[in-house]
Parts: structure tokens; sequence; C-alpha cells
């Protein structure tokens, strides 16, 4: 799916801050920022990663990264504890702006619990949502 300019694929979990979340098949949750996020941010050329081992909760920041534009916290989208990060970016960030939902991910967070994480995940934006959010975002208001 798109929306304007922007890939917006099936299947994953949206926040508002423009992180991604998928939930693997052993439970834990790959995350990322999204493709209107990386373009937004412009050139990345800076990843600041969090500490494998980090408990995080859901919203807060626990990364950023540092674009030719600016610098910005990057938000965790399940609460849980950071199990890996992706040390690629530390010598590549800019995989974040070229594969955002590929080899751009961040960091894969095991989950507290099932209940929790369902939870949460309802408080995030399915593909549809998340594309009307950034249209509004474009055009200045929500469109349906």
């Amino acid at each position: 799916m798109s929306a304007g300019d922007y890939e917006v694929p099936e299947g994953l979990y949206y926040t508002r801050e423009h992180e991604w979340a998928k939930v693997l098949e052993d439970g834990t949750v790959l995350m990322g920022i999204t493709d209107y996020a990386q373009k937004q941010l412009h050139e990345i050329v800076n990843v600041e990663l969090p500490e494998v081992g980090a408990e995080v909760e859901q919203m807060a920041p626990f990364a950023s990264v540092d674009s030719v534009k600016a610098t910005s916290d990057i938000y965790a989208p399940v609460s849980g504890t950071v199990v890996e990060v992706n040390e690629a970016l530390l010598d590549r960030p800019e995989l974040l702006n070229e594969d955002p939902y590929g080899q751009g991910w961040i960091a894969r967070i095991r989950p507290r619990g099932r209940e929790e994480l369902e939870r949460e995940l309802a408080n995030l934006m399915k593909a549809e949502d998340y594309a009307g959010y950034i249209r509004g975002a474009e055009g200045g208001a929500e469109s349906s």
C-alpha cells in the first residue's frame, strides 16, 4: 500500500511518531522507522541504538537518529526487553533511508507477555489507518 509518495507495507503496526513494528513468529517484535519518517529526515548520518538488555516502555524514547536536518528520538512501539539491535546501522546509517522496512530495522524487542502485547498493539495503527494518518499530515487534514 502507498500513501502519496510513501510506502506503507501491510501486516505491520505503526505509531503516530512514525515507527513500524512487526510481530515475528518467535513472539518478538522487530521495529524501525517508516518510509515517511526517513523521507522527512532526509539524509540520516548517525544512529544511537539502545543497549541489548535494556527495558523499554511503549512510546518512550529509546534510540535516536541524526540527519542533516535534525536529531530525532525513536520511540519503542511496544514494552519489553531489547534482545537485538541492528549494528550494521552504526557503520551504515543510510540503510534507514535506503531500506527502512528491511535492512534498516533498528531493534528487536521481547514483549513482557502476550496479553500486554495485544493491549499495546491495539494502541497502534494498521497500514490503512497509518496511510490515512500521513495523508492527513501531508494535507493538513485527516482523510478517510
